[in-house]
């Protein structure tokens, strides 16, 4: 069947946005199928940027029904904020259709994850404080609303006053916070956002399967990236959900006979935001050219990421846990002033074991010692690059060089933020 995924390698912020609207022009249908508004994707077209948090990066284009999936957890205020922003860039979202199975970000979600991350100190996870992990909590615990409530009232009254129930009593006797009041929350949700959204809400299982059965493509777009996966990811430093190639299959209510092919989008270098183990990170004069060149800033927070060298080993198991097929390489421009540049090819543990994948320890992951290639620079704009030919033999030389290491082809090179700037390798 021809479905296609596309998933982050690292840990996000690989420029998935960007690829997902170079593929969007073969498909008939992007979806989003799993995550919330806490990971935006940025577009550069014709100069302008649209940074995307919860609309399918396919919204650009006409011909595309972008869909949030049943796997997303929605915070309707950000949902429709974003439909306005594009809507004053004079982009249509009105094709958007939403799952009504998608739970929903409520204020309790919002107010519960900036405490708890306040009340732990120094052991904050470091999230982006926008609920995605309450909702995601309360829907395992089967205590969320969902998207279709919006649509029956006397449910979602009956959902709420549940739910505040619980919710009231930890923010008052653990939390010393004011109770949220259930006919504040009922009015903004059915009054002022369940009129906008009901035309959204539909069947987003059945609508991918029809187009699925006609042969019409249709692209699966994970937010996050493979080791910010709730179960394979640098775990407690993840997020709540499953950003891997099988999160596709749950998030979007298809099968893994429908997916043809696994498309793992990788930085030429690797950024995190936030806390956890990170190997190959670098701090000092190489750091702030990597986050300067690359404008490592959170789309979403404004938070300065962290930088460090290619990681192979990491982007070695992504390609075993997603069943990869092939990389796209992004943002190869931003190395183009480097004498040499690192690659990562295996971790040393403490005890001098070699590890060519992570160890499934974290004590030892978070005492690991990269082993570095170095590789010469190429020093030159790539920035104009249009194909494989344009790019200087160390440049073509390092992309080999990371295809080697991770097992899979380099199918795509990105050169620059624009939509046009890449360059196809041949398969």
């Amino acid at each position: 069947m021809p479905a296609t995924v596309v998933v982050g390698t690292q840990w996000g912020d690989e420029g998935k946005g960007k690829l997902t609207d170079l593929l969007a022009r073969e498909m008939r249908s992007v979806v989003r199928y799993q995550g919330g508004h806490n990971a935006g994707h940025t577009l550069v077209v014709d100069g302008e940027t649209f940074a995307l948090q919860l609309v399918p990066s396919g919204v650009l284009y006409d011909h595309i029904t972008p869909v949030i999936g049943n796997g997303v957890v929605v915070d309707p205020v950000v949902l429709l904020e974003e439909i306005d922003t594009l809507a004053a860039k004079g982009v249509d979202a009105s094709r958007l259709l939403v799952s009504g199975n998608a739970h929903l970000i409520m204020p309790y979600h919002h107010e519960l994850d900036r405490l708890t991350e306040r009340y732990l100190g120094k052991n904050s996870l470091g999230t982006t404080r926008r609920g995605i992990g309450p909702a995601y909590a309360d829907k395992a615990a089967r205590v969320g609303l969902r998207v279709q409530d919006l649509l029956d009232p006397k449910i979602f009254r009956q959902k709420l006053e549940v739910a505040l129930k619980e919710k009231n009593a930890i923010l008052a006797k653990v939390y010393n916070r004011l109770p949220l009041d259930a006919d504040a929350i009922t009015e903004q949700y059915l009054g002022e956002l369940a009129p906008r959204i009901a035309p959204m809400v539909g069947d987003t299982v059945g609508f991918v399967h029809d187009l699925l059965a006609r042969g019409e493509h249709v692209l699966l777009e994970g937010a996050q990236a493979t080791f910010l996966d709730l179960d394979h990811g640098t775990y407690p430093f993840v997020t709540s959900s499953n950003p891997v190639a099988g999160g596709a299959c749950t998030g979007a209510g298809i099968g893994p006979r429908d997916v043809e092919r696994v498309i793992g989008i990788a930085k030429a270098y690797v950024t995190r935001v936030g806390t956890g183990p990170f190997p190959t990170e670098l701090e000092g004069e190489v750091a702030d050219t990597l986050v300067e060149r690359g404008h490592e800033f959170g789309t979403n927070t404004g938070r300065r990421r962290r930088p460090g060298w290619f990681d192979a080993v990491m982007v070695r198991q992504a390609v075993r846990l997603n069943s990869l097929s092939e990389v796209a390489l992004t943002k190869l421009d931003v190395l183009d002033t480097f004498d040499a540049v690192k690659v990562c090819v295996a971790y040393e543990g403490p005890d001098g074991t070699r590890y060519d994948h992570p160890p499934y320890h974290q004590s030892v992951l978070h005492q690991v010692t990269p082993v570095y290639e170095e590789l010469p620079g190429w020093g030159t704009d790539l920035s104009g690059a249009t194909e494989c030919d344009d790019l200087p033999a160390a440049a073509r030389a390092y992309v080999g060089f990371l295809s080697d290491q991770i097992g899979v082809p380099v199918r795509l090179v990105g050169v620059g933020p624009g939509r046009e700037q890449f360059v196809t390798f041949a398969a």
